[in-house]
């Protein structure tokens, strides 16, 4: 029996003080992510805090899962980097005008994958995909980081997350941030052991903010990357005449921001399916995932307009949302609201947050975000899995940009492969000599255009006895290769003089052979 739509009032006030804590506590790790994801992105740290605002107040009224957190996250900040970077080579500024095109665009793309019901393709991506994208996506956040540890992988002006040089820690300073990121790791890590009241991560960035200001650390700070919000984020249309001409309504814009846009709104929907599947399971609940992904393209268009950084669904807040109580919308769109509040009320605070404390917090999320548990199974997981999981990974970590979308389509078009090949071999032919002068073929499996070269070599079609039969009872034809393979050994055994009878295809194959076949014996 399928369970009913929950009442409006139901999605909101059903659990409203246990929504509102649980929203509380979700804004406090949302800020440092926000921060730091912009930082990746190579934007002000304001564009993801608006971004995080605008979009957990938008999703939380059109989205299609209750208490699901969605904010600027790493796997879309690290598809915006060559974009920003671009942008800001046409023109100052320009960067972040692109983004922000690219945002609306995403979102308009998102609110289509989703009345083309994209979701439900989702359900044949392999779970080799999935590890080998998360465990790409984990060693991209990692390897945003070294620019702050004083590792420096670059090339021209600017490092793997679109910064300048002049921001990155330097000599004397280098010991300094290396020992505040390993304090922030311990207290990370080690806190949870004692008590999961607040948020570990939280803590790690208050104790470290404390030591930077209490030692007057002369390191680089939350205050070097940008500016954070002052007020409440405005309404601005970033392209066309209404933005003073600097980034023109054209096809040579859409040209710009399309690659982008396309990767977002495919990367950013996979982390929310596969958020969405999380929950689910969490909460014993069904949620739809085509209202979703319509949802996420809505909430995308309005933070965009509001100078907002494009986002999708976050694992570990969503969780954490959950698991602190979180049921309604009430407890997403709070978390948003609380966001903005504390930004507002503390941002002096919030400029002295140290690099390092944000270069822990990600080091964090990069090693939760792996598959680990896959890893440790390597061993055990079948080689056909392995390679699916490499070429992903691969796919991504060599295109430049880092290419999530194009990782998961090489990962999804090799497991196809992969599989035909398994299928292809299932088929068998068997022979039985009925007398001296017929035989019989029984074919067991699948006829398409992998498995055809197996199914022509289990006939000898230089013998030619007077009868000759094809049961094809126990087999199917998917395509016209298939259908091809049938006609090709047909007209071979009867050119040898055999009288031939195809029996037991089933009402399927024989509609695709009665319609294929007669087309090919006219030719």
């Amino acid at each position: 029996m399928s369970r009913s739509a929950p009442t409006l009032s139901a999605q909101w006030l059903s659990n409203p003080q246990r929504d509102v804590l649980s929203g509380l506590v979700v804004a406090f790790a949302m800020i440092p992510e926000a921060i730091a994801f912009s930082g990746i992105a190579g934007v002000d740290p304001q564009v993801g805090l608006f971004g995080a605002f605008c979009l957990s107040l938008t999703i939380a009224v059109v989205g299609g899962r209750m208490a699901m957190i969605t904010s600027a996250t790493g796997s879309t900040a690290l598809l915006m980097t060559g974009l920003v970077a671009t942008g800001n080579a046409r023109g100052e500024g320009l960067g972040l005008t692109y983004l922000l095109v690219a945002g609306i665009v995403t979102g308009v793309l998102q609110i289509l994958w989703g009345y083309l019901r994209l979701a439900y393709q989702m359900r044949f991506v392999p779970q080799g995909v999935l590890s080998g994208f998360v465990n790409a996506l984990a060693l991209l956040i990692l390897q945003a980081q070294f620019p702050q540890l004083g590792i420096n992988l670059h090339f021209g002006e600017t490092d793997v997350a679109g910064h300048s040089h002049d921001l990155l820690p330097h000599g004397a300073q280098l010991p300094i941030v290396w020992i505040l990121v390993a304090l922030g790791l311990l207290i990370i890590y080690g806190l949870p052991r004692l008590t999961k009241v607040v948020p570990s991560q939280l803590v790690a960035i208050v104790v470290l903010t404390a030591i930077s200001m209490g030692f007057s650390f002369d390191i680089p700070t939350v205050q070097s990357l940008g500016e954070l919000p002052a007020g409440l984020p405005v309404f601005q249309i970033p392209f066309g005449a209404f933005a003073d001409g600097r980034v023109p309504l054209s096809l040579e814009t859409v040209g710009i921001v399309l690659p982008t846009a396309l990767a977002i709104s495919l990367v950013g929907l996979m982390e929310t399916f596969l958020t969405q599947d999380i929950l689910d399971d969490k909460t014993d609940s069904n949620s739809d995932k085509n209202v979703e992904a319509r949802g996420q393209g809505i909430a995308n268009i309005v933070s965009s307009f509001f100078g907002g950084m494009a986002g999708c669904a976050l694992v570990g807040q969503s969780v954490m949302n959950i698991d602190n109580g979180g049921r309604t919308r009430l407890s997403t769109f709070f978390s948003g609201l609380s966001l903005l509040a504390m930004i507002l009320l503390a941002r002096p605070w919030l400029e002295q947050i140290p690099m390092a404390a944000l270069v822990a917090v990600m080091i964090s999320i990069a090693i939760s975000t792996a598959d680990m548990a896959g890893l440790r199974r390597i061993a055990r997981i079948p080689k056909s899995d392995i390679s699916v999981m490499l070429m992903t990974f691969a796919v991504t970590m060599l295109t430049t940009p880092h290419n999530l979308a194009l990782g998961v389509l090489a990962g999804v078009a090799l497991a196809g492969i992969l599989f035909s090949r398994k299928v292809a071999k299932v088929i068998q032919v068997d022979v039985e000599d009925i007398g001296p002068d017929s035989r019989r073929y029984v074919v067991t499996g699948q006829l398409f255009f992998v498995s055809k070269v197996y199914f022509l070599q289990g006939f000898d079609v230089h013998e030619h006895p007077a009868n000759i039969t094809i049961d094809m009872s126990r087999a199917h034809i998917w395509d016209q290769s298939g259908v091809g393979a049938l006609n090709q050994l047909i007209r071979k055994l009867r050119q040898g003089g055999s009288e031939v009878q195809v029996e037991g295809l089933n009402e399927e194959s024989l509609n695709l052979f009665e319609r294929i076949g007669h087309e090919q014996h006219s030719h």
